[in-house]
């Protein structure tokens, strides 16, 4: 490691398999705000993780709107071909797909037969298929948690009833198709609870942990026969050792039982580097339980969030720095307990583009080819 010897500039060799193959530096600029020097401590040590082999490793992609940008006509190509988006990421390693899925969409696609289409889609090339229930008409997020209007009148019993049978036909209906998924989320972002006022934190954990419950039973008994999907409850919190600790304790004291963690880690929101491996850490030792960051992304150019801390100029270099270093720190969890990181949406278009991995002409930013030297022999 070398220390700046100019103000504002630094560089690390960082050794991917231990090759000393991968050159990574940064140079802080007046566009954006760099973390204190501490960060590139956490650089050092992600260094001597040990890879896992591509199978047991969720390189994944949230592409939930993928199908409908392709069949608006949207380009997606990687070192000036055009190529199928799913085609484009499993090139480069991809090996999970992250589908959104929300009772009676009005204005956006993800509606049942659109997301057993796409997975479809992704299960012909191979990808395992991760399940995000939103438990809602739209968008579910610690700031929002809408009921389906098709319950808003129902009483907790009754709406209790509704999310095991809902998630019990669904995944019956993905079972049928022959997609039943891989792994699925338990709603989406319920830091604050889900299927609002019911549902909500932090007043209403009984009601809460009833739903929730609900859910994992529709789950078993949706998938009938066949080997259940794995069971996530995913929060928030990727950079918040208190807020996680508080949640999850909560959540285990009421006897919920789920497979793995998922969490969201947008730097804007949830913290350092830094936050984001202590967190890690401490998931890992306290609930015993695998860990995956199922929302992450980064800018390729300046946004809204230039002001805020980050750690890496928001540039095409810099989003690439980004994701490699995120991917490294999960690698580095103790006990193997990082499994995998998936990108949100890198194949979005409009306002939300700056976010993706692909550049306004439709070709592939340098951020596609960072698990390269981790997939290919």
């Amino acid at each position: 490691m070398r220390f700046p010897k100019v103000a504002g500039r630094w560089s690390l060799v960082a050794g991917g398999k231990g090759e000393g193959d991968s050159h990574l530096s940064q140079s802080l600029s007046k566009s954006y705000i760099p973390y204190p020097i501490s960060f590139l401590f956490v650089l050092v040590l992600s260094l001597f993780a040990s890879p896992l082999l591509a199978a047991e490793y969720a390189i994944g992609a949230d592409l939930s709107f993928l199908k409908q940008a392709e069949q608006a006509g949207t380009v997606f190509k990687d070192n000036g071909q055009t190529k199928p988006g799913l085609q484009i990421f499993a090139d480069h390693g991809y090996n999970w797909i992250r589908l959104r899925l929300f009772h009676t969409p009005t204005r956006l696609p993800n509606n049942l037969p659109y997301t057993i289409a796409l997975a479809q889609d992704a299960r012909k090339l191979g990808y395992k298929f991760l399940l995000d229930f939103h438990y809602s008409d739209t968008w579910a997020d610690p700031g929002k948690q809408y009921i389906p209007k098709a319950w808003e009148a129902k009483s907790h019993a009754d709406l209790t009833t509704a999310v095991f049978e809902y998630t019990r036909d669904t995944i019956a209906e993905f079972r049928k198709a022959g997609v039943l998924p891989d792994m699925v989320q338990i709603g989406n972002e319920i830091s604050n609870g889900m299927l609002w006022p019911d549902g909500k934190l932090p007043d209403n954990w009984d009601n809460l942990t009833d739903l929730v419950k609900a859910g994992i039973r529709g789950v078993a008994e949706g998938a009938g026969d066949d080997k259940r999907p794995r069971i996530m409850i995913h929060i928030d919190k990727g950079g918040n050792r208190k807020a996680t600790e508080w949640f999850f304790d909560k959540l285990l004291s009421y006897g919920v039982e789920f497979d793995c963690v998922g969490q969201s880690y947008y730097p804007w929101w949830h913290g350092t580097l830094l936050d984001l491996r202590e967190n890690l850490a401490f998931m890992a030792t306290k609930y015993r339980k695998d860990i995956l960051l199922v929302e992450v992304a980064y800018c390729w150019r300046p946004t809204e969030y230039r002001n805020k801390p980050a750690p890496f100029p928001e540039s095409p270099e810099g989003q690439r720095d980004f994701l490699d270093s995120v991917h490294r720190l999960v690698l580095d969890t103790p006990d193997h307990r990082g499994v995998g990181v998936f990108w949100w949406e890198p194949a979005v278009t409009g306002g939300l583009r700056s976010r993706g991995m692909f550049a306004d002409d439709g070709n592939a930013l340098p951020v596609i080819s960072v698990f390269d030297r981790w997939t290919r022999k």
